[in-house]
């Protein structure tokens, strides 16, 4: 039986605390490496989020190589009965990044717990500094295209009906008076709603309980395909997991982002 057979895919630190333990869970920490040793949950274990991309210009936001993702979920204890558990301290983008991963691999038994380590340390619950080993080496994957817009994908697209584009970054950046590309601006037809503004400051970063009506609001409705992306699909892992949290029954991540997109000569710009 999964270790969360009735929880949805956001979760809170009291339903993750009751199962701390359980042999089919695995929790992993998105933090990093200084963070995770100052204290982590009870059996998490660390993944550098440096590994959830493939770092290399002109688009560092790439899928990693099918052998370094074989070989970090080999770390992990892979199987297909498991069933993770995932945060940051950041708000959800990592994590995010993360379940979008686990999407890529075909592997659906996942949560995010909601708000991550600010709000299992705002309750008071209990850290450790006891580092779980490395579970194994590399394990044979089939990794899946659905979750992923591809640059060629995202322009043949451009203008449909059904498609919202939901840019996750910051404005100035968006409107083109902050620079990071070759080219400034944003995708044709993308909306803005900077990652940050999801989330909710007052309790502990968790995710805003008014998403569904923002967004509906901004026109990224369920009816269409979402493809969320930033710079480097980043912090777009957090758009990418509210609209999977929110029931959105299509939802890309474009992992090119603008690093991307904006430095390929073929790509159309607005301002």
């Amino acid at each position: 039986m999964p270790a969360f057979p009735s929880l949805a895919l956001v979760i809170e630190p009291a339903d993750l605390a009751q199962y701390l333990g359980a042999s089919d869970l695995i929790l992993v920490d998105l933090t990093s490496a200084a963070r995770y040793a100052e204290g982590h949950l009870p059996g998490a274990r660390f993944v550098d989020p440096k590994r959830t991309q493939l770092g290399q210009p002109p688009a560092p936001g790439l899928l990693p190589s099918h052998a370094d993702l074989e070989a970090l979920f080999g770390e992990l204890g892979h199987r297909p009965e498991a069933t993770y558990v995932v945060y940051d301290d950041e708000g959800g983008g990592w994590a995010g990044r993360f379940i979008w991963l686990l999407d890529v691999i075909g592997h659906h038994r996942y949560h995010y717990l909601n708000g991550g380590l600010h709000a299992w340390l705002a309750e008071g619950r209990e850290t450790t500094q006891d580092t779980p080993a490395p579970v194994g080496g590399p394990i044979s994957l089939t990794l899946h295209d659905e979750p992923t817009a591809t640059r060629e994908y995202l322009q043949g697209r451009l203008g449909a009906a059904d498609l919202a584009i939901w840019d996750a970054r910051n404005p100035s950046e968006y409107n083109g008076t902050k620079i990071l590309a070759a080219k400034a601006g944003h995708i044709p037809g993308a909306i803005n709603f900077e990652w940050t503004a999801g989330m909710d400051r007052t309790r502990a970063l968790r995710i805003r309980e008014d998403m569904a009506d923002i967004l509906r609001g901004l026109g990224i409705t369920p009816d269409k395909e979402i493809v969320t992306h930033c710079q480097t699909h980043h912090r777009s892992g957090f758009t990418y997991l509210v609209a999977k949290s929110l029931g959105y029954p299509r939802v890309k991540g474009y992992a090119g982002s603008w690093s991307e997109w904006g430095n390929h000569p073929d790509t159309p710009v607005e301002v």
